[in-house]
């Protein structure tokens, strides 16, 4: 899994053995098995995570329902609000799937940055990009159609519909489990 994280950095950065080292010693790979919360309501988030291999979700709990707001897969962060923030989180984060995860605090945050400064470099960049997919996804939201969500889902993660229940997908894109169980009727006909 080492090597997985040393060639996707490779993508944006070059890597000195010495920063290698140095994520060695973080000691950033952690295991997660299915259904562990990573992050509760009304919690304090202490870690961001980086997904390797899995899937996480989060969702609000609104009136006892689950209301999924985002799934994350390979290759996609999260940085809990309540972290960033220092507030108490409102959201569940969750692992739907048995997870590989990068899990780092802000002091480790902190001292990989002023060791190698090009990583805050790094992070920036990142974060400017899952911030631009965030407005994006959520501008494309709130203009669509539940249909248009589902269709959206079927072309651009695909892989989501085959690793999640239906319920969390009609959470996602806001109906109830039998009009998504209509939207994929009337799409078949």
């Amino acid at each position: 899994m080492e090597e997985e994280i040393f060639n996707y950095l490779t993508q944006f950065i070059s890597l000195q053995e010495e920063e290698k080292q140095m994520f060695r010693e973080l000691n950033l790979i952690k295991q997660y098995q299915k259904g562990d919360v990573l992050l509760r309501e009304g919690r304090f988030a202490r870690e961001y995570y980086f997904v390797m291999k899995g899937c996480l979700r989060s969702y609000y709990l609104v009136g006892g329902q689950e209301k999924t707001t985002a799934f994350f897969l390979e290759e996609e962060s999260i940085a809990p609000e309540s972290l960033v923030e220092q507030k108490p989180s409102e959201y569940y984060i969750r692992c739907e799937e048995d997870s590989t995860l990068l899990v780092a605090t802000p002091d480790m945050e902190k001292r990989v940055f002023q060791a190698f400064p090009k990583f805050e470099t790094l992070c920036r960049v990142l974060s400017e990009r899952e911030l631009s997919k965030h407005q994006t996804s959520l501008a494309n939201f709130i203009r669509s159609t539940p249909e248009e969500r589902y269709q959206d889902l079927q072309k651009n993660r695909p892989q989501l519909l085959q690793r999640v229940p239906q319920y969390q997908i009609a959470s996602f894109i806001g109906v109830t489990p039998e009009t998504l169980s209509r939207i994929r009727r009337k799409q078949k006909d």
